[in-house]
């Protein structure tokens, strides 16, 4: 079913929490006389009944012979102060699996529906307690991989971006309001006298292309990045692997191709999400299990966003490292660090400052953990070093690829209205495309939606949000 299809007068009930063994478990409920309903399977229905809102109640979930399925703390939550505005129950029962799902079971026995995928959040957007943003921000939260997502997620589940839209909608009425004016009344020389307020509009439009600007480190943030570990075998990729994971995870031996495919792990660089890939040491080989890993591991060079190629200090670069770095430039690949790593040792040779085609060179010890700090902070300034910032990206940040289209189709409004005000278009041409960047931006809080956008934004919900 789509969420633009969900019958909002059903009371629905959900299990929220994983399946998993654990402390507690939680199944919740919402819809009209959803107490009451869920009073006819709890040990203590009149203590259910008239318990106020926000208050918690002890008790059983009991099935329709009285037997006792689990013991149960019921949090009782009265419309409109609830987080769907509707009535609604909350069991917080023991953690695993069977019991959870016994408790969902009897509920649904008691005249409860499954919830759909986002329902609950769809309530409370149908009944005015949140807006699209915000409820998208709810799975952004859920989906976040470092603190700074989440973080940057918080700030829009509490409302900044909402209040940013509200503030450029706001100056976009002011303009139109004193257009329909102008239109309503042309013979009012003192009314229609600079009825056209180009330099707020001129405001908007560049409040509107800096918020624009912030989906690109969002995205950054949100999806991360691939960080390719790449450079001639015993270079100590897989040394480096392990030590910017802070675990072994690869093996680490001094035979040459000792890795013959790649590894893949996660790490956290400065809040941005990290994919890291150690590969197969680059060189010619007869074998041809590591030939073929070396050919991936080219390939993952390729369509990375950044290559660390690591260096044995103690050889220093030879001709096959410099074709790699060479032939990575040409064929405009992904920036490059060149990392000086065994640097540790009495006769590792002097790194050099720089080296054509690297971005940077960073000196550092897999081994001992030496310059890794340096080395992280370097793949941070390459990968956001192209990111806007000022003020809108610290005020609000967009969170989804459809709030960037919707800035964006608001945006080409604005302009059109600017290029058509400055062009001696009548005003109510004008007073159109206002009236459509308004509608635009309006799908950011779903002020304005349609069941295609609303299906688009629930759908990717669990069942029990």
């Amino acid at each position: 079913m789509k969420p633009s299809e969900y019958a909002l007068d059903d009371p629905i009930a959900a299990v929220a929490t994983a399946l998993a063994p654990a402390a507690l478990g939680i199944v919740r409920t919402s819809g009209n006389n959803s107490i009451e309903r869920a009073s006819s399977a709890f040990s203590r229905p009149d203590a259910l009944k008239t318990a106020p809102g926000n208050t918690l109640v002890h008790g059983w979930i009991v099935d329709s012979g009285g037997n006792r399925i689990d013991e149960v703390v019921a949090a009782v939550y009265r419309a409109p102060k609830s987080f769907t505005g509707e009535d609604s129950v909350e069991f917080i029962g023991h953690g695993g699996p069977a019991a959870v799902l016994a408790v969902f079971r009897t509920l649904l026995r008691a005249g409860f529906r499954q919830a759909e995928r986002g329902e609950f959040t769809f309530r409370a957007f149908a009944n005015g307690k949140t807006d699209l943003s915000r409820a998208e921000a709810i799975q952004e939260i859920v989906d976040a991989r470092t603190d700074a997502a989440r973080a940057k997620a918080a700030g829009r589940l509490a409302g900044n971006l909402s209040e940013r839209i509200h503030e450029i909608s706001a100056s976009i009425v002011q303009v139109l309001a004193a257009i329909e004016v102008q239109i309503e009344y042309p013979e009012d020389e003192e009314t229609t006298k600079g009825a056209f307020d180009a330099a707020a509009l001129r405001e908007a439009a560049e409040q509107l292309s800096a918020l624009h600007a912030t989906w690109a480190a969002e995205k950054l943030y949100q999806d991360g990045a691939r960080l390719v570990l790449a450079g001639r075998t015993n270079a100590g990729k897989s040394s480096m692997f392990n030590t910017l994971l802070k675990e072994e995870r690869a093996i680490v031996s001094e035979i040459h191709g000792t890795t013959r495919d790649w590894l893949e792990a996660r790490a956290d660089f400065s809040g941005i999400p990290v994919s890291i890939f150690d590969t197969a040491g680059l060189r010619k080989t007869d074998d041809r299990i590591e030939a073929e890993g070396v050919e991936r591991s080219k390939g993952l060079a390729a369509d990375a966003d950044a290559v660390l190629y690591l260096v044995d200090a103690r050889e220093g670069l030879n001709e096959e490292d410099r074709r790699f770095i060479r032939e990575c430039l040409e064929a405009g690949g992904p920036p490059l660090v060149l990392v000086w790593n065994k640097c540790d040792h009495l006769d590792a040779k002097p790194a050099p400052d720089a080296e054509p085609g690297a971005r940077a060179v960073v000196k550092t010890s897999a081994k001992k953990a030496t310059g890794i700090d340096s080395l992280v902070q370097t793949v941070v300034s390459l990968l956001t070093g192209k990111l806007p910032g000022g003020e809108a990206g610290r005020r609000a940040s967009l969170g989804t690829e459809r709030q960037r289209h919707a800035v964006e189709h608001t945006l080409e409004y604005v302009n059109h209205a600017l290029e058509a005000a400055q062009n001696g278009f009548p005003m109510d041409a004008v007073a159109q495309d206002l009236e459509d960047a308004l509608l635009a931006l309006g799908e950011i809080t779903g002020e304005v939606s349609g069941a295609d956008i609303l299906d688009a934004v629930f759908s990717g919900f669990c069942v029990g949000k």
